[in-house]
């Protein structure tokens, strides 16, 4: 159960990683001036490997997450309250990992309408979604 554990912290600290950086890609793909067209093909190249990366990346986190829930899921499922707000965020991050996606896709048709300080504040979801599951998992309030 230990390894799990260790691999599933390992993942997820990974996973987030990229969840961090990519909107801050978008952020800088945002402010891209219409004329350059080489800063704004050199952020998709890095954005689409970030997004691919991070999307491997969120495969173990899921599966080791999961593995660790069927082992003792009867202790974490029946009257533990922390769980389910920590699954309801994952649902969330992953959720959110995906809308990464379908943001990386309007740039690269062009057809992204929002601004670079809409992508700062969308750029911090992620880290406050960390936030809550690690005080969740660590703290168990409820």
């Amino acid at each position: 159960m230990l390894w799990l554990k260790a691999f599933h912290i390992v993942f997820v600290a990974a996973w987030f990683a990229g969840l961090f950086y990519l909107p801050r890609l978008f952020v800088n793909l945002a402010m891209v001036p219409a004329s350059s067209h080489a800063e704004r093909e050199r952020l998709l190249v890095m954005a689409r490997k970030l997004y691919r990366f991070s999307s491997l990346l969120m495969v173990p986190a899921l599966v080791l997450g999961i593995a660790m829930l069927a082992q003792n899921w009867q202790g974490y499922l029946h009257g533990v309250a922390w769980m389910w707000a920590k699954l309801l965020l994952v649902v969330a991050v992953v959720g959110y990992h995906h809308a990464c996606g379908r943001l990386l896709a309007s740039f690269e048709r062009l057809a992204n309408r929002r601004s670079h300080r809409w992508f700062r504040v969308f750029n911090e979801v992620s880290v406050l979604m960390f936030a809550a599951i690690v005080v969740l998992v660590v703290v168990r309030p409820f």
